[in-house]
Protein backbone atom coordinates (compact mmCIF):
# COMPACT_ATOMS: atom_id res chain seq x y z
CA UNK A 1 0.00 0.00 0.00
CA UNK A 2 1.58 3.57 -1.35
CA UNK A 3 0.74 7.08 -0.15
CA UNK A 4 -0.51 7.84 -3.75
CA UNK A 5 -2.92 5.33 -3.90
CA UNK A 6 -4.39 6.63 -0.60
CA UNK A 7 -4.54 9.77 -2.29
CA UNK A 8 -6.17 8.74 -5.54
CA UNK A 9 -8.91 6.65 -3.47
CA UNK A 10 -9.48 10.07 -1.20
CA UNK A 11 -9.60 11.89 -3.97
CA UNK A 12 -12.30 9.31 -6.15
CA UNK A 13 -14.48 9.53 -2.87
CA UNK A 14 -14.53 13.08 -2.95
CA UNK A 15 -15.13 14.05 -6.21
CA UNK A 16 -17.53 11.01 -7.35
CA UNK A 17 -16.13 9.83 -10.10
CA UNK A 18 -12.55 8.40 -11.75
CA UNK A 19 -12.31 10.97 -13.95
CA UNK A 20 -12.94 13.83 -11.80
CA UNK A 21 -10.40 12.39 -9.55
CA UNK A 22 -7.99 11.84 -12.20
CA UNK A 23 -8.04 15.52 -13.21
CA UNK A 24 -7.84 16.41 -9.50
CA UNK A 25 -4.49 14.38 -9.16
CA UNK A 26 -3.12 15.65 -12.58
CA UNK A 27 -3.01 12.10 -13.78
CA UNK A 28 -4.98 10.19 -16.51
CA UNK A 29 -8.16 8.05 -15.31
CA UNK A 30 -6.70 4.41 -16.37
CA UNK A 31 -3.80 4.94 -14.20
CA UNK A 32 -6.17 6.20 -11.17
CA UNK A 33 -7.95 3.60 -12.35
CA UNK A 34 -5.01 0.97 -12.10
CA UNK A 35 -4.36 1.71 -8.94
CA UNK A 36 -7.08 1.45 -7.18
CA UNK A 37 -7.80 -1.58 -8.42
CA UNK A 38 -4.25 -2.76 -6.96
CA UNK A 39 -5.39 -1.33 -3.63
CA UNK A 40 -8.35 -3.20 -3.98
CA UNK A 41 -6.88 -6.11 -4.47
CA UNK A 42 -3.98 -6.05 -2.22
CA UNK A 43 -6.98 -5.50 0.73
CA UNK A 44 -8.89 -8.32 -0.62
CA UNK A 45 -12.57 -6.62 -1.11
CA UNK A 46 -13.85 -3.99 -3.33
CA UNK A 47 -13.88 -0.30 -1.42
CA UNK A 48 -15.94 1.84 -4.50
CA UNK A 49 -19.28 0.90 -6.27
CA UNK A 50 -19.13 1.55 -9.48
CA UNK A 51 -22.61 2.86 -11.02
CA UNK A 52 -23.53 4.08 -13.95
CA UNK A 53 -23.47 7.73 -12.63
CA UNK A 54 -20.77 8.03 -10.36
CA UNK A 55 -18.56 5.94 -7.92
CA UNK A 56 -19.88 5.71 -4.34
CA UNK A 57 -17.89 3.78 -1.09
CA UNK A 58 -18.84 0.36 -0.14
CA UNK A 59 -19.19 -0.04 3.64
CA UNK A 60 -15.69 -1.30 3.87
CA UNK A 61 -14.69 1.82 1.61
CA UNK A 62 -16.50 4.62 3.64
CA UNK A 63 -14.36 2.95 6.92
CA UNK A 64 -11.32 2.98 5.20
CA UNK A 65 -11.52 6.69 3.72
CA UNK A 66 -12.04 7.51 7.12
CA UNK A 67 -8.37 6.37 8.07
CA UNK A 68 -6.81 6.99 5.04
CA UNK A 69 -7.39 10.80 5.20
CA UNK A 70 -5.96 10.50 8.71
CA UNK A 71 -2.81 9.13 7.53
CA UNK A 72 -2.72 11.70 4.67
CA UNK A 73 -3.28 14.26 7.67
CA UNK A 74 -0.91 13.10 9.67
CA UNK A 75 2.05 12.62 6.80
CA UNK A 76 1.51 16.56 5.83
CA UNK A 77 1.42 17.62 9.39
CA UNK A 78 5.06 15.42 9.89
CA UNK A 79 6.00 18.01 6.34
CA UNK A 80 4.83 21.14 7.49
CA UNK A 81 6.38 20.06 10.73
CA UNK A 82 10.09 20.06 9.46
CA UNK A 83 9.98 22.65 6.21
CA UNK A 84 8.21 25.32 8.96
CA UNK A 85 11.82 26.23 10.08
CA UNK A 86 12.30 28.21 6.62
CA UNK A 87 13.15 31.86 6.75
CA UNK A 88 11.02 34.06 5.11
CA UNK A 89 7.62 32.70 6.92
CA UNK A 90 6.61 30.47 3.85
CA UNK A 91 4.03 27.28 3.14
CA UNK A 92 0.74 26.43 2.99
CA UNK A 93 -2.23 28.14 5.28
CA UNK A 94 -5.81 26.50 5.16
CA UNK A 95 -8.26 28.47 7.22
CA UNK A 96 -11.90 27.89 6.86
CA UNK A 97 -14.75 30.69 7.89
CA UNK A 98 -18.50 30.50 8.21
CA UNK A 99 -20.24 32.32 5.21
CA UNK A 100 -21.62 34.94 7.85
CA UNK A 101 -18.37 35.79 8.97
CA UNK A 102 -15.84 35.42 5.56
CA UNK A 103 -17.31 38.05 3.33
CA UNK A 104 -17.02 40.81 6.11
CA UNK A 105 -14.13 40.11 8.16
CA UNK A 106 -11.51 38.02 5.63
CA UNK A 107 -10.60 40.11 3.36
CA UNK A 108 -9.23 42.59 5.06
CA UNK A 109 -7.36 40.41 7.44
CA UNK A 110 -6.21 38.31 4.46
CA UNK A 111 -4.82 41.83 2.96
CA UNK A 112 -2.70 42.85 5.78
CA UNK A 113 -1.92 39.19 6.28
CA UNK A 114 -0.48 38.87 2.32
CA UNK A 115 1.33 42.64 2.52
CA UNK A 116 2.85 41.10 5.56
CA UNK A 117 4.04 37.20 4.18
CA UNK A 118 3.73 37.16 0.75
CA UNK A 119 5.82 34.16 0.42
CA UNK A 120 2.93 31.82 2.46
CA UNK A 121 0.24 30.39 0.11
CA UNK A 122 -3.47 30.87 1.59
CA UNK A 123 -6.40 29.02 1.03
CA UNK A 124 -9.82 29.72 1.85
CA UNK A 125 -12.30 27.55 3.09
CA UNK A 126 -16.30 28.63 3.26
CA UNK A 127 -18.68 26.60 4.21
CA UNK A 128 -21.07 25.44 7.90
CA UNK A 129 -19.40 24.63 11.23
CA UNK A 130 -20.26 21.41 11.30
CA UNK A 131 -18.06 20.60 7.91
CA UNK A 132 -15.24 22.76 8.90
CA UNK A 133 -15.25 21.13 12.62
CA UNK A 134 -15.06 18.02 10.44
CA UNK A 135 -12.62 19.30 8.13
CA UNK A 136 -10.35 20.67 10.81
CA UNK A 137 -10.55 17.52 12.51
CA UNK A 138 -9.72 15.74 9.75
CA UNK A 139 -6.37 17.86 9.30
CA UNK A 140 -7.95 19.71 6.38
CA UNK A 141 -7.74 23.06 8.14
CA UNK A 142 -4.97 24.93 10.00
CA UNK A 143 -7.40 26.75 12.11
CA UNK A 144 -11.44 28.01 11.40
CA UNK A 145 -13.36 31.63 12.16
CA UNK A 146 -16.38 30.46 13.57
CA UNK A 147 -19.03 31.47 15.77
CA UNK A 148 -19.78 30.31 19.56
CA UNK A 149 -19.69 26.32 19.04
CA UNK A 150 -19.16 23.22 21.74
CA UNK A 151 -15.99 21.08 20.66
CA UNK A 152 -14.34 18.35 22.07
CA UNK A 153 -10.80 18.28 24.07
CA UNK A 154 -9.60 17.91 19.95
CA UNK A 155 -10.35 21.07 19.22
CA UNK A 156 -9.16 24.44 20.91
CA UNK A 157 -11.23 27.34 20.86
CA UNK A 158 -10.00 31.04 21.34
CA UNK A 159 -12.77 33.77 21.76
CA UNK A 160 -12.17 36.75 19.78
CA UNK A 161 -14.87 39.15 21.74
CA UNK A 162 -18.46 39.75 20.94
CA UNK A 163 -19.12 41.56 16.81
CA UNK A 164 -22.37 43.43 17.87
CA UNK A 165 -25.57 42.84 15.74
CA UNK A 166 -27.36 45.90 14.26
CA UNK A 167 -30.87 45.99 12.32
CA UNK A 168 -30.62 46.40 8.80
CA UNK A 169 -33.26 48.42 7.12
CA UNK A 170 -33.82 50.30 3.28
CA UNK A 171 -32.46 53.45 3.42
CA UNK A 172 -35.46 55.10 3.31
CA UNK A 173 -37.26 53.63 6.10
CA UNK A 174 -38.80 55.66 8.79
CA UNK A 175 -36.47 54.21 11.28
CA UNK A 176 -33.40 55.75 9.68
CA UNK A 177 -34.62 58.87 11.38
CA UNK A 178 -33.67 57.34 14.56
CA UNK A 179 -30.07 57.27 16.16
CA UNK A 180 -30.90 53.61 17.19
CA UNK A 181 -33.86 51.40 17.06
CA UNK A 182 -35.62 49.79 19.63
CA UNK A 183 -36.66 45.70 20.31
CA UNK A 184 -40.18 46.74 20.29
CA UNK A 185 -39.66 47.78 16.51
CA UNK A 186 -38.90 44.90 15.28
CA UNK A 187 -42.36 43.23 16.64
CA UNK A 188 -44.50 44.98 13.34
CA UNK A 189 -41.40 44.55 10.71
CA UNK A 190 -41.59 42.03 8.28
CA UNK A 191 -38.31 39.53 9.47
CA UNK A 192 -35.77 38.31 6.57
CA UNK A 193 -33.59 35.38 8.37
CA UNK A 194 -31.08 33.07 7.57
CA UNK A 195 -31.80 29.18 7.64
CA UNK A 196 -31.44 27.67 10.81
CA UNK A 197 -28.71 25.93 8.98
CA UNK A 198 -26.46 28.68 10.18
CA UNK A 199 -25.80 29.67 13.46
CA UNK A 200 -26.26 33.10 13.09
CA UNK A 201 -30.08 32.09 12.31
CA UNK A 202 -30.33 30.11 15.33
CA UNK A 203 -28.72 33.44 16.99
CA UNK A 204 -30.99 35.79 16.04
CA UNK A 205 -33.88 33.34 17.08
CA UNK A 206 -33.07 32.97 20.32
CA UNK A 207 -31.82 36.88 20.76
CA UNK A 208 -35.72 37.75 19.48
CA UNK A 209 -37.20 35.14 21.81
CA UNK A 210 -34.99 36.43 24.99
CA UNK A 211 -36.46 39.84 24.33
CA UNK A 212 -40.19 39.22 24.25
CA UNK A 213 -39.95 39.67 20.09
CA UNK A 214 -42.06 37.51 17.59
CA UNK A 215 -41.89 39.21 14.65
CA UNK A 216 -42.65 38.14 11.44
CA UNK A 217 -40.47 35.61 9.87
CA UNK A 218 -41.25 36.58 6.15
CA UNK A 219 -38.40 34.94 3.97
CA UNK A 220 -35.42 32.03 5.23
CA UNK A 221 -32.47 32.60 3.24
CA UNK A 222 -29.71 30.85 2.37
CA UNK A 223 -27.31 33.73 2.21
CA UNK A 224 -26.68 37.10 3.80
CA UNK A 225 -26.50 38.71 0.20
CA UNK A 226 -29.94 37.24 -0.32
CA UNK A 227 -31.22 39.24 2.75
CA UNK A 228 -29.27 42.42 1.97
CA UNK A 229 -30.46 42.46 -1.43
CA UNK A 230 -34.17 42.11 -0.47
CA UNK A 231 -34.02 44.75 2.27
CA UNK A 232 -32.76 46.90 -0.08
CA UNK A 233 -35.82 46.48 -2.03
CA UNK A 234 -37.61 47.36 0.75
CA UNK A 235 -39.05 43.45 1.26
CA UNK A 236 -38.71 43.45 5.04
CA UNK A 237 -35.75 43.75 7.79
CA UNK A 238 -32.97 41.77 9.43
CA UNK A 239 -30.89 41.49 12.31
CA UNK A 240 -26.86 41.48 10.37
CA UNK A 241 -23.72 41.65 11.81
CA UNK A 242 -22.06 44.81 11.95
CA UNK A 243 -18.58 44.74 9.54
CA UNK A 244 -21.88 43.78 6.72
CA UNK A 245 -22.68 47.38 6.89
CA UNK A 246 -20.02 48.25 4.45
CA UNK A 247 -21.38 46.17 2.13
CA UNK A 248 -25.10 46.41 2.93
CA UNK A 249 -24.96 50.76 2.62
CA UNK A 250 -23.48 49.40 -0.65
CA UNK A 251 -26.50 47.89 -1.26
CA UNK A 252 -28.99 50.61 -0.49
CA UNK A 253 -29.55 49.43 3.14
CA UNK A 254 -28.26 51.46 6.46
CA UNK A 255 -27.51 49.06 9.80
CA UNK A 256 -28.76 50.99 13.01
CA UNK A 257 -27.43 50.31 16.21
CA UNK A 258 -30.24 48.33 18.79
CA UNK A 259 -30.93 50.17 22.22
CA UNK A 260 -30.04 48.25 25.09
CA UNK A 261 -29.46 44.86 25.53
CA UNK A 262 -27.34 45.19 22.20
CA UNK A 263 -27.72 41.94 20.35
CA UNK A 264 -24.08 40.01 20.04
CA UNK A 265 -22.37 37.03 18.62
CA UNK A 266 -19.28 35.61 20.10
CA UNK A 267 -16.39 34.70 17.81
CA UNK A 268 -14.42 32.24 17.94
CA UNK A 269 -10.87 30.76 16.48
CA UNK A 270 -10.70 27.27 16.42
CA UNK A 271 -6.98 25.32 16.31
CA UNK A 272 -6.35 21.59 16.24
CA UNK A 273 -4.75 20.76 19.85
CA UNK A 274 -3.06 17.26 18.82
CA UNK A 275 -1.76 19.09 15.34
CA UNK A 276 1.56 20.54 14.48
CA UNK A 277 0.87 24.48 14.72
CA UNK A 278 2.43 26.08 11.86
CA UNK A 279 4.32 29.84 12.06
CA UNK A 280 1.76 31.00 9.21
CA UNK A 281 -0.90 29.70 11.73
CA UNK A 282 0.24 31.05 14.80
CA UNK A 283 0.87 34.23 12.63
CA UNK A 284 -2.46 34.82 11.11
CA UNK A 285 -4.18 34.13 14.76
CA UNK A 286 -1.98 36.99 16.21
CA UNK A 287 -2.91 39.29 13.78
CA UNK A 288 -6.44 38.08 13.84
CA UNK A 289 -6.57 38.91 17.45
CA UNK A 290 -4.90 42.60 16.82
CA UNK A 291 -7.70 43.07 14.43
CA UNK A 292 -10.56 42.06 16.15
CA UNK A 293 -9.30 44.23 19.49
CA UNK A 294 -9.41 46.94 17.37
CA UNK A 295 -12.58 46.58 16.52
CA UNK A 296 -13.41 46.81 19.80
CA UNK A 297 -14.54 42.88 20.11
CA UNK A 298 -12.88 41.95 23.57
CA UNK A 299 -13.45 38.49 25.23
CA UNK A 300 -15.91 38.36 28.19
CA UNK A 301 -17.60 41.69 26.43
CA UNK A 302 -21.19 39.63 25.50
CA UNK A 303 -23.21 41.68 28.06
Amino acid sequence: MELHQLRYFVAVVEEGGFSRAAARMHVTQPSLSQQIAKLEQELGQPLLDRLPRGVIPTEAGRRFYERARRILAEVADAARCVTDSREPLQGRLVIGAIPTIAPALLPRLLSLFCSQHPAVEIEVVEDLTERLLQRLEEGGLDLALVSTVQVHTAIHAESLGFEPLGLLVPRHHPLTRRRQARWEDLKGEKALVLSELHCLGRQVHDLCKARHVRWQAWFQAAHLGTIIEMVAQGIGVSLVPWLFAPLAEARGCQLLPVAHPTPRREIQLLLHNLRYRTRAALAFNALTRQYTTELGWHPGSGD
